[in-house]
């Protein structure tokens, strides 16, 4: 999806729904798109701050400003990466209000660091675990851990009683702009695909992303996100079928003929997806490891 023309409403409170506010970051990137967005949930009685963004001093200021006087319940975060997390410290110091949600990541340190883009300063005063619950006047957020884009990943799903379907806040896990990152080792593509598959068995009214519009046919996108990751295995095996009696196949090359078109600013991000394609099928025994960079199907050619 392109970028919609600006300008963006960035650092405007806007209100799709009743209990649903939103106020959008100043960091759009690749990776973002126009920035992330904060949701505030709830009413005068008590809001939810979800995903309160970087720590940025003219976001922050925009969150003040829409908070206003109201009682802040809880500070939740979808996972840790730096635009979703560092501004839970400063809005909770401002506010008072527990920083709660998606657990910590620690990563084993045994080679080069591959969590730059995690927040390793988030520190929640408690964390929610699948199925927990964080209760409003008239509404309560429960999570649904959704492992994959990160392990320590979760939707919130907005509950109001009665009949009414839920709406779902998907973080980056699904998206209204593109398809997650999944990048190893903290990525990891089965988790990923069993969430979705997950998603996909609920019955959400709409999804409420971190980056893009809001996703009025979750299901049906879904769905296409799961054929879509089925295509790109099936299109790996295509290539490292190719390699059977040919030198293992570089990643880039992998990258180059599957994204076609793809911003080459994106193309690190895409080898990461293969990459964690090419692990998940490694455990089924349908892929070699020759290095991390460089792989072979399992069955032919080098492998025989």
């Amino acid at each position: 999806m392109s970028l919609p023309p600006k300008p963006w409403p960035t650092g405007t409170l806007e209100r799709p729904e009743r209990l649903v506010a939103r106020v959008l970051a100043p960091n759009a990137s690749p990776y973002t798109f126009t920035g992330t967005q904060t949701y505030l949930v709830g009413d005068a009685q008590g809001l939810v701050v979800i995903d309160p963004g970087p720590d940025d001093a003219v976001h922050l200021a925009a969150l003040r400003a829409a908070i206003g006087d109201t009682r802040v319940i809880a500070i939740a975060c979808t996972h840790t990466h730096r635009d979703h997390s560092p501004g839970a410290a400063p809005l909770a110091a401002h506010t008072g209000a527990p920083i709660i949600g998606c657990a910590p990541l620690t990563m084993d340190d045994d080679g080069p660091r591959a969590d730059a883009a995690f927040d390793v300063s988030y520190r929640p005063d408690s964390v929610m675990g699948d199925g927990d619950v964080i209760e409003g006047t008239d509404f309560a957020l429960r999570a649904i851990a959704t492992p994959g884009h990160t392990s320590n990943h979760l939707c919130y799903a907005l509950e109001v009683g009665g009949d009414a379907p839920p709406v779902l806040f998907t973080g980056d896990h699904v998206m209204g702009w593109s398809t997650s990152v999944v990048a190893p080792p903290d990525g990891d593509m089965a988790d990923y695909l069993a969430s979705l598959e997950r998603l996909y068995a609920r019955e959400d009214r709409l999804y409420y992303p971190a980056h893009g519009p809001v996703i009025d046919r979750p299901r049906q996108l879904v769905r296409g996100m799961i054929g879509h990751r089925r295509s790109r295995e099936r299109q790996i095996l295509n290539l490292l079928a190719e390699t059977s009696h040919a030198a293992p196949l570089p990643i880039a090359d992998m990258v180059a003929r599957m994204y076609r078109g793809l911003d080459e600013r994106l193309w690190g991000a895409a080898g990461r997806s293969v990459l964690a394609h090419l692990i998940d099928l490694e455990r089924r025994d349908m892929a070699v490891r020759h290095s991390d960079t460089h792989w072979a199907p399992a069955k032919g050619g080098l492998n025989e």
